[in-house]
């Protein structure tokens, strides 16, 4: 047995190194595109153009790898293919190890500079100001639905939409105590208790903890080792980090508790890659009809509206609304862009991008 280990494993060694010669010359390719790129100003991040790569290497593969496999691969590989040509530095909602910064490194990788941020709006004027290149944000929850906060920034702030990440959300439960009787303080973000209602109300509803909501998951975990008789909601990695003992794994509620990420950037326009989503954000007059009358024109060219959010216009004092909607397709295309020339003057456009759902 052993001497067929042997074997298997100087076959492993050799495709390593084939695979480690093919690299290296896929980088000495990236040095010569990013010195063209910036020798023309160009835009190093291209998500249609990573998806394309993607698609076609599926269309290719007849081996193991499932596309999710070539996928975790070759996003680390153009992360590391970007930072060669420019480093990026990356925003996102901190502290180290929150899921934002989980679905940032999914993105770009672990060799991009992160700069963790106390709050969604943090990052936005982080982006807004270019302090940073790139930002990671929270958008909806697939059970708590829209984050307010970040919806509300898109309105304040002229950043834009460069792509989406879709991340599973698993709460684990960290603790220092030893016995749950013990536990006077729980710390988390107020979403991540919503996605905890059942295991709350199981293991402690008949108690006197006190829920203390904190900026983020990862800010629990620290909590939870810093307060005496506390525990945090948090993600595993944030417990690992903090060094805090985890006394319970997967307490969301539901299995397939999902979150939608955004990265935003200042002034960054992606090209079509064929699925595309846009995003916009619609201010109406205050008369009659006024929302019918646009979607009507939706409805006239065949776009699909995807989603829609209403928010209060918050220097109003009579009640009026503003809209956040996803659209099925990309500025360019014919249908789009003329009902949206057509409402211009209340239409703000935050991005079209490779749409993941």
């Amino acid at each position: 047995m052993e001497k067929a280990l042997d074997q298997l494993r100087e076959q492993i060694d050799s495709v390593d190194n084939q695979l480690l010669a093919l690299l290296n010359q896929r980088m000495s390719v990236v040095q010569k595109v990013g010195e063209l790129k910036k020798s023309n100003n160009a835009i190093i991040y291209r998500p249609e153009r990573e998806k394309s790569i993607i698609d076609r290497l599926e269309g290719l593969n007849d081996g193991l790898l499932t596309r999710g496999m070539i996928e975790a691969v070759f996003l680390e590989i153009f992360a590391a293919s970007r930072n060669f040509e420019l480093p990026e530095r990356v925003g996102y909602l901190g502290p180290p190890g929150s899921f934002t910064h989980q679905a940032a490194e999914g993105r770009f990788g672990v060799t991009s500079e992160y700069i963790p941020l106390s709050n969604i709006q943090s990052v936005f004027e982080s982006v807004d100001t270019e302090r940073v290149r790139f930002g990671v944000i929270p958008i909806e929850n697939n059970r708590q639905g829209f984050v307010g906060e970040s919806v509300d920034m898109f309105y304040d702030l002229d950043v834009k939409i460069v792509a989406e990440i879709v991340l599973p959300i698993h709460h684990t439960f960290a603790s220092r105590c030893d016995q749950l009787s013990d536990i006077k303080y729980i710390y988390s973000k107020d979403v991540a208790f919503k996605q905890c209602r059942k295991f709350l109300r199981e293991y402690f509803g008949n108690t006197d903890v006190e829920i203390v909501p904190v900026d983020s998951t990862s800010k629990a975990a620290q909590m939870a080792m810093e307060v005496d008789n506390s525990a945090a909601i948090c993600s595993d990695v944030a417990a690992k980090i903090n060094n805090a003992p985890i006394l319970f794994h997967n307490i969301e509620d539901t299995s397939d508790n999902q979150t939608r990420f955004l990265i935003i950037s200042k002034n960054f326009t992606n090209k079509k890659s064929g699925a595309d989503k846009t995003t916009v954000i619609l201010k109406l007059p205050d008369v009659v009809g006024s929302l019918a009358t646009f979607l009507q024109d939706f409805r006239d060219h065949g776009i699909n509206l995807i989603k829609i959010e209403n928010r209060p216009e918050r220097t109003d004092t009579n009640f009026k609304a503003w809209f956040y909607l996803d659209l099925d397709g990309h500025i360019e295309d014919e249908h789009i862009s003329k009902v949206l020339d057509k409402h211009g003057d209340k239409i703000k456009w935050l991005g079209s991008y490779v749409k993941l759902i």
